[in-house]
């Protein structure tokens, strides 16, 4: 199914079908995203079973406010950092609820995106629309003609040429360490 941003009722049914367990394609501020509630472990083999990833490679996890991230880390984030937010911008923390790993966390900057994760109580698992290792899907044509019978449901938010990925920095000893430049720059103090 296909249901244009623009609709007075996409919110609704984009976040329904993620609290079932749905996986949905999603446009956010950088490129669309494959879209699935974090706290339902049946969407993410689902996507990694579209994308064809490795179990262990882990998603990036879309909140709705940033402070919301202080939920899931207890690093020091610098409030420089956290002044990108809502971005283009993922900040890799350790992990409080699950300790000895890190998770990625980005509040993207799109209103509606934010809406929907609000709505579902839970951040949401996103990845770029492609298979592993071939390139981003970039056209909304594309993307449903690859992925259309796979998904729950794809949002139309139109074509995504030329949009560069977020910016990927990590919170390590106490320090911003940028691991891929994307859409923002990060200033030269916060390093």
């Amino acid at each position: 199914m296909v249901v244009n941003k623009s609709d007075a009722k996409s919110v609704q049914i984009t976040s329904e079908l993620l609290k079932q367990g749905g996986v949905v394609v999603l446009p956010t501020d950088t490129v669309y995203g494959f879209s699935a509630k974090s706290d339902i472990n049946e969407a993410d083999l689902r996507i990694r079973t579209i994308k064809g990833r490795s179990e262990t490679k882990p998603f990036i996890r879309l909140i709705a406010e940033p402070d919301e991230i202080r939920k899931y880390t207890e690093d020091v984030i610098p409030k420089k950092l956290l002044s990108y937010w809502p971005g283009p911008l993922t900040i890799i923390v350790n992990d409080k609820i699950i300790p000895g790993i890190t998770t990625a966390f980005r509040c993207p900057g799109d209103a509606w995106l934010r809406q929907i994760i609000s709505e579902c109580g839970a951040p949401l698992y996103s990845t770029s629309v492609n298979r592993s290792g071939k390139p981003v899907i970039q056209t909304i044509d594309g993307i449903i003609s690859e992925f259309e019978s796979e998904v729950d449901l794809i949002i139309n938010g139109g074509d995504t040429k030329d949009a560069l990925p977020s910016t990927i920095v990590k919170i390590e000893d106490g320090k911003v360490i940028v691991l891929r430049d994307g859409d923002i720059k990060i200033e030269p103090d916060l390093l």
